[in-house]
């Protein structure tokens, strides 16, 4: 009998133990939440007529262009529509001279014109005084 209280005791501070040490599998789902975070604010916004582009990550949001020279900014988490789920509506308010916006909207489909892709996002891109649409895409 004492022999089975003292496994009974053993196994119960097992447990204890157990419980409150992180596993590696939490500590795997922590750090795959956080990877998942991080490339859900990966995006790649294009137009045609004229060809843009806008990759947005957590190094900086940039601009390209055959016809100007590629511009980079910072990054800035992306305001949200109130109410709405996050992957919705994205809108990226950019640092520099004038009002420069990105709003990235989640649609059924977006088509850029040219070719038979389908995009699950629209894509403004607002530079100073220049409006530019598109699509975008999760990088």
């Amino acid at each position: 009998m004492k022999t089975f209280i003292y496994y009974v005791s053993l196994l119960g501070l097992g447990a204890t133990l157990l419980a409150n040490t992180p596993s590696s599998a939490n500590e795997f789902l922590i750090h795959r939440k956080i990877a998942q975070t991080i490339k859900s604010e990966e995006f790649i916004a294009r137009g045609t007529e004229p060809f843009w582009s806008v990759t947005v990550s957590k190094r900086g949001i940039v601009y390209s262009s055959p016809d100007v020279k590629k511009q980079t900014f910072s990054y800035v988490a992306p305001l949200k529509a109130e109410a709405r789920p996050a992957d919705l509506l994205r809108v990226y308010r950019l640092q520099g001279k004038g009002n420069n916006i990105l709003i990235i909207k989640k649609v059924d489909t977006c088509s850029d014109g040219m070719s038979d892709k389908e995009y699950p996002y629209s894509a403004i891109f607002i530079l100073e005084n220049k409006v530019l649409e598109g699509c975008a895409e999760k990088k």
